[in-house]
């Protein structure tokens, strides 16, 4: 909690709230919470026990994210964290500010390495600093899963990699370019960038070229 920086008046969402574990403190902290659980009698239990939080009973992914922005500080189920991290990273227009996850240790160190990099990371990381900042061991867990677990933070950047409204170009150009081979994983979040950005120019110069000469034509 502490490590998240949450404070008085931010809208936080807690995925897969279950018991209410992290819903309570957020509360305590003074944020304003929603707490997304799909299974009825934990949701019931959130209601009882965390007055105060908007309680959402049903499965994230079928759940829309707030208009305003808003953080997320959660427990994620291990199973379903890609698809849940992919819905809240993918579109820098979610206005997502920050994100403190618990997730499995080798997905969150996956996902924060820079090199050698997976396109899945250098698409995120257009839009969001990754960092691991915590390991959690099994055994702080009840039931202890097999597995250690870890804080995965996403931080929106003051300044995109890659403009807003270039997204779906440039998840084409990332994708095409792992497909491609071609060292797509020698390069880093920024390389990926500074080299669509080198494209989009030329494409822009042939463009203008292309419309002289048109005109010239006439």
């Amino acid at each position: 909690m502490a490590d998240a920086g949450v404070s008085a008046g931010d809208l936080v969402v807690d995925v897969g709230a279950g018991s209410g574990m992290l819903t309570a403190p957020l509360l305590g902290a003074g944020a304003r919470v929603i707490a997304i659980e799909p299974d009825a009698r934990f949701a019931a239990r959130l209601r009882r026990g965390c007055r105060g939080a908007q309680v959402v009973e049903a499965d994230a992914l079928l759940t829309a994210w707030p208009s305003e922005p808003f953080r997320v500080v959660a427990n994620l189920p291990f199973a379903r964290a890609a698809e849940i991290c992919r819905s809240l990273l993918s579109d820098p227009a979610t206005p997502l500010l920050s994100a403190d996850l618990i997730v499995e240790w080798d997905f969150a160190a996956k996902r924060a390495r820079l090199w050698p990099s997976t396109a899945q990371t250098v698409l995120w990381s257009a839009w969001y600093e990754l960092a691991v900042v915590r390991r959690i061991e099994p055994r702080a867990f009840a039931p202890v899963p097999s597995v250690a677990a870890a804080v995965l933070r996403a931080r929106r950047r003051l300044r995109p990699l890659v403009r807003p409204e270039d997204a779906s170009r440039y998840d084409s150009f990332v994708r095409r370019g792992f497909r491609d081979g071609n060292r797509a994983r020698e390069r880093d979040p920024h390389a990926w960038a500074l080299l669509f950005a080198g494209q989009e120019s030329s494409a822009s110069a042939r463009t203008v070229t292309s419309m002289t000469r048109s005109r010239r034509a006439r």
